[in-house]
């Protein structure tokens, strides 16, 4: 008990003893000596971040807030590495702009051995057929490369693509299109995915076509793949044909909820639902396309030339044609031949967007031009329809056109 009490009364004396030091502005030599340091440490952490800072604004062109984010990433107190890291990045071709995208994404860079980490992958993408500014759209696209080892994961990719592809070149068309997140991914699922589509029966050329147009297809989750080559099964897509793959890759692009709203774009055009799924059929890419091409070229078709929506699902291919410089050109044409009553009314839609250039201007310009000497002009967009009287307002809409 005396000895508790006698504990509790030097505990107690020491610290009056400290509040007593404390009030008169001494501190114990102990107790200053580690606020001494806690403060050191703290002003050299903050010298470091300041001067990282200044560095990521100053020599990789970020802003200020981007440098103050990624200087929570990483600190430096000095310069030789990162200038070493971006002095041979600019010297292998790489933009201001392309450099401030890799520091954001992977600013660790900055701090790697550049003859040791970094040349010998810009060795390697170059030995494959990469091009000297092919390499820094590689590298800016996928700074993960610069992070992840040659030997483990640059190489293996590599492979796997080139033993798909067959060809250099195609491997590098393929990198040109990689997601920064795909390379860990390509190692684990591809295979698998792979041999899925092969035991479908789905033929070299196409599985060529699929990887080198959307490498992330073949790197999702297994499960998830095989659930989207069920569903392209299920609507009747014959896996002999390139539609086939087309359409496993426009589900894998698209999420369920992107897909209703491209429904509901053709809907409001007047597209039926079997119209709908009819033109996913004959052309998955359709789906695919931005609202603001479906909408401006059916808008075209339907209300400027008179078309019907059920002629546009039959020959869907036409919705991806160029509205400037296919489209409308032949459209003037056909616009002016009909008017005159050169030609009938029941022009098929297929006959005058599908055929060749030369086989168009043949049946549609060369056969007309002694009635219309301007045909040519109007179809090279040289002289615009309202200068022969004619326009594609309300007003001349042509309504006899058949939707066969």
């Amino acid at each position: 008990m005396f000895g508790f009490l006698g504990s509790r009364l030097a505990l107690n004396k020491s610290a009056s003893l400290l509040v007593s030091n404390t009030q008169l502005g001494i501190l114990p030599f102990r107790l200053f000596f580690i606020i001494r340091c806690f403060s050191s440490t703290i002003s050299s952490n903050l010298n470091e971040q300041s001067f990282t800072v200044s560095y990521l604004i100053n020599s990789c062109g970020l802003t200020t807030k981007s440098a103050q984010s990624v200087s929570k990433k990483i600190c430096f107190e000095t310069s030789e590495r990162p200038d070493s890291v971006l002095k041979l990045l600019r010297e292998h071709g790489f933009t201001n702009s392309q450099i401030c995208k890799i520091v954001r994404s992977r600013p660790k860079v900055l701090l790697a051995k550049p003859e040791k980490t970094l040349l010998p992958k810009f060795e390697f993408l170059r030995s494959i057929g990469v091009s000297r500014s092919g390499l820094s759209i590689i590298v800016s696209r996928n700074p993960d490369l610069l992070a992840r080892s040659l030997k483990h994961c640059l190489i293996p990719s590599y492979e796997i693509l080139k033993s798909v592809l067959f060809s250099d070149e195609k491997v590098v068309r393929t990198l040109n299109h990689m997601g920064n997140r795909y390379f860990y991914s390509l190692q684990k699922r591809f295979s698998n995915n792979l041999s899925l589509l092969r035991g479908l029966g789905i033929s070299q050329s196409f599985i060529s076509y699929l990887v080198t147009q959307s490498p992330s297809v073949m790197c999702q989750e297994v499960g998830k793949f095989a659930e989207g080559v069920k569903k392209v099964m299920k609507l009747g897509f014959d896996p002999s044909k390139l539609r086939f793959v087309e359409a496993v890759r426009v589900f894998h692009l698209m999420s369920h909820k992107t897909w209703e709203h491209k429904m509901q774009v053709y809907r409001r055009w007047g597209f039926s639902e079997d119209e709908i799924w009819l033109i996913f059929r004959k052309c998955p890419t359709c789906m695919a396309m931005s609202e603001k091409k479906v909408m401006a070229t059916t808008d075209f078709l339907v209300c400027k030339m008179g078309w019907q929506p059920a002629a546009v699902a039959r020959v869907p291919v036409i919705l991806r044609l160029s509205l400037e410089k296919r489209v409308k050109p032949r459209c003037s044409v056909v616009r002016v031949l009909l008017s005159k009553g050169l030609i009938k009314a029941d022009i098929h839609l297929s006959s005058v967007l599908l055929p060749s250039e030369k086989l168009f201007l043949e049946r549609f310009v060369i056969k007309y031009q002694e009635h219309v000497p301007q045909l040519l002009d109007i179809y090279q967009r040289k002289m615009g329809l309202t200068e022969l009287g004619f326009g594609f307002d309300d007003k001349f809409k042509i309504s006899g056109l058949k939707n066969i």
